[in-house]
C-alpha cells in the first residue's frame, strides 16, 4: 500500500487527466500532420505541463475535501480508509498540502500559455466553490464537477493554441455526467450493502441522492445522452472535415463505448463503483473494451491502411 501522504493525493486520479490530451491526438491526426518535429516537441511540452498542473490542482483540492469531510467520511464503509479519515494523516497537514499543490499549479500553469493560466484559475474558483457550497446542492454538484472536466479538455486546447470544439465540450461534459452519477449510485449502494450486513454505518449522502431509483433514471439518461452525443459527433460534418473517412471509423468503435458504459452502471449498481477510474482499471470486460478503443482511435487514425480501407468501404 502507498504512504499515506501519497494516498491522500489520490495518484490513481491523475488519469483523469486524459481528457487534456484528447485536443493533442486529433490534433496530430489533424492539421497537425505536416507539422516539423521541433513544433510537436513544443506542443508535447505545452501538453505535459497542462497535464502536470491539473494533477496538482486537483491532488490540491482532493486533500482538502478529505480534510473538511473527514468526520462524515468516517461514517461511510470504504471513505473511513482515506488518509484523513483513517487518522493516518492529520487534517492540518492535508490542507496545507492541499494548499501547497493548487499553488503550484498555478505556476505550473503560468509556464505554459497565459489562456492555460485563465482556465486554471477558473478551475481553482470551480472547487473553492464546489468545497464551500455546491457539493451539497443536489444535481449542481455533478454539474460542477463535470465542468471541471470541461475545463481539462479545453486548456488541452489552448495549450496547443487551437480552438476549443463545441462537440468536444459536448460529449466530455455528458461522459463526465454519467461518471458522476456512477460515482454517487455506487456510494449509495455500498451504504446499502454494509448496513444489510449488519455495520451500524450512519453515513448518508451529503448532496441528498437517498433514492437509487432516482440515480438509476439520471444514469440512464445521461448514458444515452453520451452514447448519442459521440455517435452524432463522429457521423458529423465537422468530424468528417478534420479527419476524412477516418471519422468513420469512430462511429465502429461506439459498441466499445457502450460496453464501458454498461459495466459502469452494474458495477454503480453493485456498490464497487468508488471512484470511475477504478472501476476501469479493476472490471476485465471494461478494461478490455477501454484498450481495445484506445488501440481502435490509434489505428483509424494514424495507420494509412485503416484510411484506406476506411475509404473503399464508406465512400
Amino acid at each position: 500500500m502507498l504512504p499515506a501522504p501519497l494516498r491522500l493525493l489520490r495518484p490513481g486520479d491523475w488519469a483523469k487527466n486524459v481528457f487534456v490530451l484528447v485536443p493533442l491526438v486529433f490534433w496530430l491526426a489533424g492539421e497537425g500532420r505536416g507539422a516539423q518535429p521541433e513544433q510537436i516537441a513544443e506542443q508535447l511540452w505545452n501538453v505535459a505541463l497542462t497535464v502536470i498542473a491539473f494533477s496538482m490542482a486537483g491532488s490540491g483540492f482532493y486533500a482538502v475535501n478529505d480534510a473538511l469531510d473527514f468526520e462524515e467520511d468516517r461514517k461511510h464503509p470504504t471513505k473511513r480508509r482515506r488518509p484523513v479519515a483513517s487518522g493516518a494523516v492529520t487534517p492540518q497537514f492535508a490542507i496545507t498540502m492541499g494548499v501547497a499543490l493548487v499553488i503550484g499549479s498555478v505556476a505550473v500553469a503560468w509556464c505554459v500559455r497565459p489562456a492555460v493560466l485563465a482556465v486554471i484559475g477558473t478551475y481553482i474558483v470551480l472547487q473553492v466553490a464546489y468545497n464551500a457550497k455546491l457539493k451539497r446542492v443536489r444535481l449542481v454538484d455533478v454539474l460542477t464537477v463535470a465542468s471541471g472536466f470541461v475545463l481539462r479538455a479545453i486548456a488541452g486546447a489552448l495549450a496547443l493554441g487551437i480552438a476549443v470544439s463545441t462537440w468536444l465540450v459536448v460529449v466530455v461534459f455528458a461522459l463526465t455526467l454519467f461518471l458522476g452519477f456512477v460515482k454517487r449510485l455506487g456510494d449509495l449502494r455500498a451504504t446499502d450493502m454494509a448496513r444489510a450486513q449488519g455495520d451500524s454505518t450512519d453515513w448518508k449522502p451529503r448532496a441528498g441522492y437517498d433514492s437509487a431509483e432516482d440515480l438509476n433514471w439520471l444514469l440512464a439518461t445521461t448514458g444515452a445522452v453520451t452514447m448519442m452525443a459521440y455517435l452524432v459527433y463522429a457521423l458529423s460534418d465537422h468530424a468528417r472535415g478534420i479527419f476524412g473517412v477516418r471519422a468513420t471509423g469512430f462511429a465502429l468503435l461506439a459498441p466499445l463505448v457502450f460496453v464501458v458504459i454498461h459495466r459502469l452502471y452494474l458495477r454503480a449498481n453493485s456498490g464497487r463503483a468508488e471512484s470511475p477510474v477504478t472501476v476501469v482499471l479493476s472490471d476485465r470486460s471494461a478494461r478490455a473494451a477501454s484498450l481495445l478503443f484506445a488501440i481502435g482511435v490509434l489505428v483509424v487514425l494514424f495507420w494509412p491502411p485503416a484510411e484506406t480501407a476506411l475509404g473503399t468501404l464508406f465512400k
